[in-house]
């Protein structure tokens, strides 16, 4: 199932994949420790006799809930794409190729690398697109 959907991915949402791999590594590991944090405790004193916005839940647990069963969701949304990327970095061949990959991955800039490589932003971004080109085909 996996690979006919990694058939399916364009070079600009590999590319993006890339670019945003860093931060969805570090979004699911704060997601996933605010999990562990219990729920928030409900209303006290007269704010709670008081009558609630209709229309919507006025529960606050019930809406702490929702919120974590959306980040549940999204959690899986940004695994499934790190997991793409992580299956087509095989792909990638060349040790350039295979540097700028990895310095991409881990949260590098473009013009980061190319100071390291001693090589000009505009050949960095032609590595990115070798790479892309080599993860698709």
């Amino acid at each position: 199932m996996l690979k006919e959907r990694t058939l399916d991915i364009t070079p600009d949402a590999l590319d993006s994949m890339i670019t945003d791999y860093h931060w969805m590594v570090n979004a699911i590991k704060e997601m996933r420790a605010e999990m562990i944090i219990g729920a928030k405790t409900a209303q006290y004193g007269v704010e709670a006799t008081l009558p609630k916005a209709a229309g919507g839940v006025s529960d606050p647990i019930m809406l702490e809930a929702i919120r974590r069963s959306k980040n549940i969701m999204r959690i899986a949304e940004y695994e499934k794409k790190l997991l793409e990327v992580q299956t087509l970095t095989d792909r990638v061949t060349g040790d350039r190729e295979v540097q700028v990959l990895n310095w991409l991955l881990d949260g590098r800039s473009k013009r980061w690398i190319a100071a390291k490589m001693g090589l000009s932003h505009t050949q960095i971004q032609n590595i990115k697109n070798n790479i892309v080109d080599q993860m698709i085909n």
